[in-house]
C-alpha cells in the first residue's frame, strides 16, 4: 500500500516539467522602497468639472491622479507666498463681486422707482445720477469679468 500513495512533496507522476530547470519570475522594474510607517491618506472630494480639470492635468504631465494632486499640493504649500497672492486675488475679485452685487441691487431699486415715477408722468429727480451708477456698475463687472477670465489683468475694482 506504499507505493500508491505519493510521499509528502514529491513530485506528480507526469508533470511537464520539460526535464529542465522552472523558469525563475523576475520582478519587473525596481523594487519600491516603502517607509517603515503607514503613509497617510487624504480623500479630496472634486466637481465633475474639477475632476475633468484635474485629469487632464495629470494626462499632460504624464501623472496619476493622485500623484498630481499631491504634487500640486506640495508645490502651492511650499510656496506660501505664491498660493496666498492667488487666494488673495480670488478673495478680492469674489469680495469685488459681492459689492458690485449690491451697488446693482441698489441701481436696481432706483430705476424701479424711476420708472414708476415715469409712468405717473413726472420727471425724477437724480435720473442721471442713477443712470451714471448704472453705467459705473457694468463697468465694474466688466472689469471683475476680465480679471476672472485673465487673472494677469490689473483691472481695479471701485
Amino acid at each position: 500500500m506504499a507505493g500508491i500513495f505519493p510521499r509528502q512533496g514529491a513530485r506528480k507522476v507526469g508533470a511537464a516539467t520539460g526535464g529542465g530547470s522552472q523558469p525563475v519570475r523576475h520582478r519587473r522594474g525596481k523594487p519600491r522602497v516603502r517607509a517603515r510607517t503607514q503613509r497617510r491618506a487624504h480623500s479630496v472630494r472634486l466637481s465633475d468639472a474639477e475632476h475633468e480639470i484635474v485629469t487632464a492635468g495629470a494626462e499632460a504631465v504624464g501623472m496619476s491622479v493622485a500623484g498630481f494632486l499631491a504634487h500640486s499640493a506640495l508645490a502651492a504649500a511650499r510656496d506660501l507666498d505664491r498660493t496666498a497672492a492667488a487666494v488673495a486675488t480670488r478673495q478680492d475679485t469674489l469680495t469685488a463681486l459681492f459689492a458690485l452685487r449690491r451697488q446693482l441691487g441698489y441701481a436696481n431699486n432706483n430705476l424701479n422707482q424711476a420708472a414708476h415715477a415715469l409712468n405717473s408722468g413726472t420727471y425724477p429727480d437724480g435720473l442721471e445720477d442713477t443712470i451714471a451708477a448704472v453705467q459705473r456698475a457694468a463697468d465694474d463687472v466688466r472689469h471683475v469679468t476680465a480679471r476672472l477670465t485673465d487673472p494677469s489683468s490689473k483691472g481695479t475694482v471701485a
